[in-house]
C-alpha cells in the first residue's frame, strides 16, 4: 500500500452520504472513479486486511489521494460517476470507445424533398429517423428505399442544376423530379411511403400500397399498378429477411462472451420488431469484476454517460445483475427517459431467439478478435519478451489430461502458430496401462508417444511445450524429453493460482522459477487460450471414449462369443443385466451356448 496515503486518517473524515470517489496515484493521475450509497463504508472496503481481490490490491497500492463528491441520491451519484468516467477515462474503469455521434436518416422539407445520411447536430429543417447503430445499417436502408420508392438522394446543388436525368433514373433508382418527370403530389406520396417504412409502420404502408395498386388497375394504369405490386413484394421480402415479430418491439439486447481474459459484449438493436443492426464491444476488465458487475458497469456507461443515446422500451441481457445495481440502473433510466425501462434476464419465444443470436455473434466475434493476425502477433511477441527468448516462437504445443475418477483417460495435444489454432495438427491419446487417476503417468505416456514420433520426423517440433499443471507435471515433461534426446524444445508449465480463477495463473519456467503476469498481459491471454483449448479438446475426447464404451456390449471381448451368440443371449434373457444375473446352468440353455462357453461367459461377467 502507498505509504504516502494515510487511509486511516482519511476514513475518519469521510461522510456516510451517497456520492462519487476519485482515486489518484502519486503523480496525480486518475486511477479509478466509483460511486457509493455510503461513501465511508465503500471506501473502507478497499483497505480491509483480507479478502481483497489481487487486482484490487494492485489498484490500492497505487493510491496516493482520494477525492469525494457528495450527491443528492444514489442515482445522482451514478450519473456523476459516468460523466467523470467519460471525461477522465480512468485506467481501471470499464471504458467505452464510443465517442462518435450516431447516424440518422434525414428527409428534408420541400416539394421534392431529399433523403440522405446525417450525422451531427440536427439544425436542418426536416425529419430525422434513427439513430442507427452504424453507417452500414444506414446505407443498407437507403439502398432499399432507393430501389423500392425511387426517391432522390442527390445533393440539393446537383438537383437544382440538372437539365437531363442522371444515371439513377436510367437504372430505375429515381423518378427524375429534377427535370419534372414526376409531379409533386406523386413524389410526396413516394416520400411519405418511405417515411412510413422508416417509422416501422409496415402494416399501414402495405395497406396504402395495396389500395393504390387496386385503384391503378381499375383505371387500367397497369404499369403504375405493377410498380406498386413490386413495392409490396420488396416489403414482404425484407419483412421475411428480418424475421419480424408481432408487435412493435424497441429492444436492446446485450450478450457477453469470454475467452481467457478477453471479453466481448455484442449488442442487437431491435426496432419495430426487426433487427436494425448490431455492434460488438471489447471492454477490459482490469479489476477482475464478476460477470454481473462487469455487465452492470458496461450498461451504466452505455446509457448514462452518453445522454444522446436513444433509449429502448426494454433491455435484455444474458447475465443476471445484482438486484441493487439493477434497481439503481432502472431508476436512472426512468429519470432520463421519463418512462419505465425494464432490464430482463429470463426471456422466451422470439426474445430468446434474439438473445441466442446475440450470444452466438458475441462468441464468434470474440474468437475472431482474439485470433486476428495483429493480436496473435502481439501475443507471441509479448511471450517472447516474458520468456526472454532471442527469437519469437513460431509454434506452441499444449498438453492436458481428462478422465472421470481415473477411468478412460485421454490426453490431448493442441497446436498454435502465429495464425492461431492449427487444428489439423491436434492429436488425442487414449491412455491405458496406468494406475487409475495417475495424471503424472498419463502425461508421461502422452508425451512419450507424441515426441517419439516427432523425433522420428513424423511431424514438427514446437518451440515451446506448454503443460497444464505445476512443477510436478513440468518435471514429467523434462524427464520424457531428456530420455528421448529432445533438447531444443522449451518447457513451460501454467498452473492455476490459489483462487483458481482466470487471470491469476502462475507460470512455472523450466528452471523451476515461478512467474505471475498481469491479468491484461497479451502473453497470459495467449497461454490461457491454448490451455483452455487443450482442456476442451481433452474433455471432448474423453466424453467420446466414454460414450463409445456405453454403447459397447459387456459381452464383447469374451472368447467364443461372437455377434450371433451375443444376439441369442440378449434375446433369451431380454437384456444385459438379466444375462449377468444368470447362473452357468441358465446360460447353457441358450441356443448355441455349450457348457464350456457358459462357464467362460459367467467367469468373464463376474471377474473383478
Amino acid at each position: 500500500m502507498n505509504i504516502a496515503f494515510d487511509y486511516q486518517q482519511f476514513l475518519k473524515t469521510v461522510t456516510r452520504q451517497a456520492g462519487v470517489y476519485q482515486m489518484f496515484d502519486e503523480k496525480d493521475k486518475i486511477l479509478y472513479v466509483g460511486k457509493a450509497k455510503n461513501l465511508k463504508n465503500r471506501l473502507a472496503s478497499y483497505f480491509r486486511s483480507s479478502g481483497l481481490p489481487i487486482k484490487t490490491q494492485v489498484l490500492v497500492e497505487k493510491i496516493a489521494n482520494i477525492q469525494v463528491t457528495i450527491a443528492e441520491s444514489e442515482t445522482a451519484a451514478l450519473v456523476l460517476e459516468q460523466n467523470l468516467i467519460k471525461s477522465l477515462r480512468p485506467t481501471y474503469n470499464i471504458l467505452l470507445k464510443d465517442d462518435k455521434s450516431y447516424p440518422y436518416i434525414f428527409i428534408s422539407d420541400g416539394d421534392y424533398s431529399r433523403i440522405s445520411f446525417h450525422r451531427g447536430m440536427k439544425h436542418k429543417k426536416g425529419d430525422y429517423y434513427g439513430p442507427f447503430p452504424n453507417s452500414s445499417a444506414i446505407y443498407q436502408t437507403l439502398g432499399f428505399i432507393q430501389k423500392t420508392f425511387r426517391v432522390r438522394q442527390c445533393e440539393d446543388s446537383v438537383f437544382a442544376n440538372r437539365t437531363r436525368p442522371c444515371l439513377q433514373y436510367q437504372i430505375n433508382r429515381c423518378t427524375a423530379p429534377c427535370v419534372g418527370f414526376i409531379d409533386k403530389a406523386q413524389y410526396r406520396d413516394d416520400m411519405h411511403h418511405a417515411a412510413l417504412f422508416l417509422k416501422g409502420q409496415s402494416g399501414e404502408l402495405m395497406t396504402q400500397l395495396a389500395d393504390k395498386m387496386e385503384s391503378a388497375a381499375t383505371t387500367l394504369a397497369f404499369e403504375e399498378a405493377g410498380a406498386y405490386r413490386d413495392q409490396i413484394s420488396a416489403l414482404r421480402q425484407i419483412q421475411t429477411d428480418h424475421d419480424i415479430e408481432s408487435g412493435k418491439g424497441q429492444i436492446d439486447i446485450f450478450a457477453m462472451a469470454k475467452i481467457g481474459g478477453s471479453i466481448c459484449i455484442h449488442l442487437l438493436y431491435i426496432r419495430h420488431g426487426r433487427i436494425l443492426g448490431s455492434k460488438s464491444y471489447f471492454p477490459n476488465n482490469k479489476l477482475d469484476l464478476s460477470d454481473s458487475d462487469l455487465l452492470s458497469a458496461f450498461l451504466e456507461q452505455f446509457y448514462i454517460a452518453y445522454q444522446n443515446r436513444e433509449l429502448p422500451q426494454e433491455v435484455i441481457i444474458n447475465y443476471s445483475l445484482d438486484s441493487d445495481e439493477k434497481a439503481l440502473l432502472e431508476q436512472a433510466l426512468y429519470d432520463r427517459g421519463g418512462r419505465k425501462i425494464p432490464i430482463l434476464y429470463r426471456v422466451r419465444a422470439q426474445r430468446q431467439k434474439w438473445l441466442m443470436m446475440a450470444l452466438t455473434a458475441s462468441e464468434q466475434n470474440l474468437m475472431s478478435h482474439v485470433n486476428t493476425k495483429q493480436n496473435v502477433q502481439q501475443r507471441f511477441a509479448d511471450l517472447q519478451n516474458v520468456m526472454k527468448l532471442d527469437e519469437m516462437p513460431q509454434r506452441l504445443e499444449c498438453f492436458d489430461i481428462s478422465h472421470t475418477f481415473g477411468e478412460l483417460t485421454v490426453g490431448s495435444c493442441v497446436v498454435f502458430d502465429q495464425s492461431g489454432p492449427l487444428k489439423s495438427d491436434y492429436r488425442r491419446f487414449n491412455i491405458d496401462g496406468i494406475t487409475e487417476g495417475d495424471d503424472y503417468a498419463a502425461m508421461e505416456q502422452a508425451l512419450s508417444r507424441r515426441y517419439t514420433r516427432l523425433q522420428k520426423g513424423e511431424g514438427v517440433l514446437p518451440d515451446i511445450l506448454i503443460i497444464d499443471g505445476g512443477k510436478g507435471q513440468l518435471g514429467v515433461a523434462k524427464k520424457v524429453l531428456a530420455e528421448l534426446g529432445v533438447n531444443q524444445v522449451i518447457i513451460l508449465g501454467i498452473a492455476k493460482g490459489t483462487t483458481r480463477k482466470a487471470g491469476f495463473e502462475t507460470l512455472v519456467l523450466e528452471s523451476g522459477k515461478e512467474k505471475v503476469l498481469n491479468s491484461d498481459s497479451p502473453a497470459l491471454h495467449l497461454l490461457q487460450e491454448i490451455r483452455d483449448e487443450a482442456h476442451r479438446f481433452a474433455i471432448t475426447g474423453h466424453k467420446q471414449r466414454r460414450d463409445k464404451k456405453r454403447k459397447t456390449s459387456t459381452l464383447e471381448g469374451i472368447p467364443g462369443v461372437g455377434p450371433k451368440r451375443r444376439r441369442e443371449l440378449l434375446r433369451h434373457f431380454g437384456g444385459i443385466q438379466e444375462v449377468k444375473s444368470a447362473n452357468v446352468e441358465d446360460l447353457g440353455k441358450v441356443a448355441g451356448i455349450s457348457k464350456k462357453t457358459a462357464e467362460d461367459i459367467y467367469s468373464a461377467l463376474h471377474s473383478e
